[in-house]
């Protein structure tokens, strides 16, 4: 076995884990079969979020089949980095299991609200209003640190950066639904990192 071979293996292991946690929660989430428009998300979205998105699924899976498919990509690391990417993985994979719990059948892949879509504000939502797209960027960062591969980064940061950029069309959804109540949520939660000090107080 190589030294590169436990780092494949748990790559492997961390994709196909985050890829059966959130289909598990997509599933149960479709369960209303309710039709929703992603024209909504804006014209520069939807020409590129989705095909800059199966580009890094490609290019991950790719990796997974064999890794000297992507080594034009590979950038030498110390051991150490690569092993912290392992410890971000386990984080991320515990905030998404969290966020994706609280969710619940809200979840969705686009800026649309389903008919029954309910304001959440417990769980990791009780701090931050978009903790799946933490757990996006930091799962990004910890395969990249783990397959030792710029093109994830690079690839994943340009469709990290689509996603935030949907957030304010998302956000003007959320406050159109839930007016006065969302309002007050986003004056005392951050966007993905927690207002501290001062905020705890109107958390109570």
């Amino acid at each position: 076995m190589t030294s590169d071979a436990p780092f494949r293996i748990i790559f492997v292991v961390a994709f196909v884990s985050v890829v059966l946690v959130t289909l598990y929660h997509r599933i149960r989430s479709w369960a209303s079969k309710e039709k929703l428009d992603r024209r909504q998300e804006g014209l520069l979205i939807l020409l590129t979020l989705r095909p800059l998105g199966l580009t890094l699924w490609l290019a991950v899976i790719a990796y997974m089949v064999d890794p000297s498919l992507m080594a034009w990509a590979s950038t030498p690391i110390p051991t150490w980095a690569r092993c912290l990417g392992v410890g971000l993985y386990v984080l991320t994979l515990a905030l998404l299991i969290w966020t994706l719990r609280s969710l619940g059948t809200n979840l969705t892949d686009t800026v649309v609200t389903r008919k029954n879509h309910t304001l959440v504000t417990h769980g990791p939502y009780r701090f931050i209003r978009h903790p799946f797209y933490v757990s996006v960027g930091l799962f990004i960062l910890a395969v990249a640190l783990i397959a030792a591969n710029w093109f994830f980064v690079l690839m994943g940061g340009i469709v990290l950066s689509l996603l935030v950029l949907r957030i304010g069309v998302e956000e003007a959804h959320l406050l159109a639904r839930f007016g006065s109540a969302y309002a007050r949520y986003r004056e005392r939660t951050g966007r993905f990192l927690p207002r501290w000090p001062r905020d705890q107080r109107a958390l109570k």
